[in-house]
């Protein structure tokens, strides 16, 4: 006798309440193992692999890719316990035995840290179990194992625009492989060279519709409510970054990991909020209070495929400048394949953008809610500029501070950006405050 139970969507943390599925690991008749990662979903925060608590045998799953669902929806069903198979079905281990046991985890990296069973592709007759609930039976939508894409194969895809679910796939069991991608990119170049389609006739008829929804969805919804909520000023100033840039220089000359420019920039920026901490901190209007903060959880702004995203470098006070520059390269790196994880992105307490990669001088960016500040760093370039009393060619840099009202006035936004100003223009002023 086996039992149905049913995997709904789990809370995935930071207030998420909904997920896309991106790809189903498992199609109904797999025998699936406690933990084994059965759909891959995208929230608004980052791409999740999501393991099933049970092992046994999949008998339904809800909703196709592309399909949007709140957290708390039911994702499968899953028939555990089940004393004697059919005669037909082939035979596979679970994790848990059989027994029904369940690892109650909800996130890949947590549970009974059992190794996952090989799916089995389990006939579909063998999938009608009895039960003491009723489930609905869906019919699977592709026959055999779901082959696992190379994530540079996804990657080229998303870049050109292309829906690997429309292709067909020239590797084994249907596989997507580069060249399989790059037909398809030959091919959509070949049809934007024909004569175009005749422009629309009404002025000003919609072309697109792009829906609000993922990462950009929630983009839209942070910087709208720090507009609402925070009443924001930014400061700025030049600074002449030619003995920073220098220092840099010399220390990578020297040999051992090579230290990237924003690593040093973070680790003025944490010695700075250690003689104005009231930047680093948040506004509770609930309780009419400001919450400084000790810790300080740099994050800094980077531009992916998916959309501006936030990674944050936990413990950025503590750490030294070779040590930020390798966490700076991991989380740069995890945002540009897609596998940053919503703990990545979440908990900043301050916020460092660099916005001078795209070769603009200055900006005022929005706070990101519920922080309290943003530094800003533009572009470094060559500009005249007296130095030392004679004119000559430095290496120039604007810096701004954008920060809330309600947690300082001007004199202490001022300072702080001065003492940055001063740690860019003289790296020795930080070693002595150090």
């Amino acid at each position: 006798m086996a039992q149905v139970l049913e995997f709904k969507l789990p809370d995935l943390g930071e207030g998420l309440t909904e997920a896309e599925i991106v790809r189903w690991l498992v199609a109904v008749g797999d025998v699936v193992a406690i933990d084994q990662p059965v759909v891959e979903v995208e929230t608004a925060k980052a791409m999740v692999e999501v393991p099933c608590p049970y092992g046994g045998v999949v008998t339904a799953r809800y909703g196709e890719e592309g399909t949007e669902l709140p957290v708390g929806a039911p994702l499968l069903t899953v028939a555990v316990g089940a004393s004697e198979p059919a005669p037909e079905a082939e035979s596979a281990p679970v994790a848990d035995g059989g027994s029904g046991e369940t690892s109650g985890n909800v996130l890949v990296g947590y549970g009974t840290g059992a190794p996952a069973a090989r799916r089995r592709r389990v006939r579909p007759a063998t999938a009608v179990v009895t039960a003491p609930v009723a489930v609905a039976e869906a019919v699977p939508d592709r026959a055999g194992p779901v082959p696992v894409i190379s994530p540079l194969v996804r990657r080229l895809a998303r870049q050109n625009g292309l829906d690997l679910r429309a292709l067909d796939g020239s590797g084994r069991d249907g596989l997507i492989l580069r060249c399989d991608v790059e037909l398809a990119i030959e091919r959509m170049e070949q049809a934007v060279q024909a004569p175009p389609a005749p422009a629309p006739a009404a002025t000003g008829a919609v072309t697109e519709r792009v829906p609000l929804r993922g990462v950009r969805g929630a983009v839209a919804d942070k910087l709208s409510r720090s507009r609402r909520e925070i009443p924001e000023a930014t400061c700025w100033v030049d600074a002449d970054a030619t003995e920073l840039m220098a220092a840099r220089t010399a220390a990578n000359a020297a040999g051992g990991p090579k230290i990237s420019l924003i690593a040093l920039l973070a680790r003025i920026c944490t010695a700075a909020l250690a003689r104005f901490p009231e930047l680093n901190s948040t506004v509770d209007m609930e309780a009419r209070e400001i919450v400084r903060l000790r810790d300080v959880h740099l994050g800094f702004a980077a531009q992916t495929e998916r959309g501006l995203v936030v990674p944050v470098v936990r413990d950025a006070q503590d750490r030294s400048a070779e040590s930020l520059s390798a966490e700076f390269a991991r989380l740069t790196e995890a945002g540009r394949t897609g596998t940053l994880t919503p703990g990545d992105l979440t908990g900043g307490t301050f916020t460092l953008n660099n916005y001078g990669v795209f070769g603009v001088d200055g900006s005022t960016p929005i706070i990101n809610h519920p922080e309290a500040a943003m530094l800003g760093i533009g572009r470094i370039v060559a500009k005249p500029w007296v130095h030392e009393g004679e004119l000559a060619i430095r290496q120039v840099v604007q810096l701004s501070l954008t920060f809330d009202h309600r947690v300082c006035d001007g004199g202490t936004a001022g300072g702080f950006l001065r003492y940055v100003a001063d740690c860019v223009e003289q790296p020795a002023v930080l070693l002595r405050t150090l």
